[in-house]
């Protein structure tokens, strides 16, 4: 009976794609999890793990702790959150796909791995920013990962005036960026379709965005049940492997 009614919502999620011209992809770590990045918060996550410091992940990774001692700050970032090596999926390279058959694809990402962009999406939308920017905060110059020059203590400096260079993501205390929620919330306002993948959706303010959504499909992919008010729901508990391969976007044409 289960396998009946999961093809069933395959193929009610097909006839919902194909209904929907303008689609917002809402991601959280589930979706990078796939690509060996660990989440945050299960069994698993990096908030589990020990630092090797008296201090928790969350305090290392908050703006007041890299202010304080940026030398461990930048240890564990290094360590915990920048991976280089990681390719995108299929939970990637689909949306990208409904980009080529002629979808107006937005992916609104609380993830900071760029796998998206890598990928070959086009409209993506960091809340959270990202692991491949980093900026000078006394001069503002901008460098790629491999153009950092890290110090005797392995703290990334500016060579033009031996400033901290920080990574362009939002640590813990502070606000997300004005200008990407305005883009994020208006690009779910005109969506067709919200599909909201690989995410608890415990973080806030990202996972308030959820709340402008007002068309008619929404298509939820997540290993863990999500709560919605939404009377059409469609819900997959499952990896967002196995539903996204269940539907190829040429046959959508």
């Amino acid at each position: 009976m289960r396998k009946i009614e999961v093809n069933k919502d395959i193929q009610r999620f097909k006839e919902a794609l194909m209904d929907s011209q303008r689609i917002v992809f809402f991601g959280g770590a589930g979706v990078s999890t796939e690509s060996g990045i660990p989440d945050f918060r299960s069994a698993d996550g990096i908030f589990m793990e020990e630092t090797g410091y008296q201090f928790s992940p969350e305090e290392v990774i908050s703006n007041s702790f890299y202010k304080k001692y940026p030398e461990i700050f930048f240890e564990f970032y290094f360590d915990k959150l920048v991976y280089p090596e990681a390719e995108p999926t299929i939970g990637h390279t689909w949306l990208k796909e409904l980009e080529d058959i002629g979808k107006d694809v937005s992916i609104v990402t609380q993830n900071i791995d760029g796998l998206h962009q890598k990928a070959g999406s086009h409209k993506v939308y960091e809340l959270h920013g990202t692991t491949l920017d980093n900026y000078c905060e006394t001069c503002g110059q901008h460098y790629t990962n491999d153009a950092l020059h890290l110090d005797e203590q392995g703290i990334p400096r500016c060579p033009k005036d031996g400033g901290i260079v920080r990574p362009n993501v939002v640590l813990y205390e502070e606000g997300l960026n004005q200008a990407t929620i305005g883009q994020a919330v208006d690009a779910i306002r005109q969506a067709d379709m919200l599909i909201i993948a690989g995410t608890s959706l415990v973080v806030y303010p990202a996972a308030g965005l959820v709340q402008y959504f007002g068309a008619e499909h929404l298509v939820i992919v997540n290993k863990t049940p999500l709560k919605t008010q939404h009377p059409h729901a469609i819900h997959f508990e499952d990896s967002i492997l196995n539903v996204f391969q269940a539907i190829d976007p040429r046959e959508l044409r």
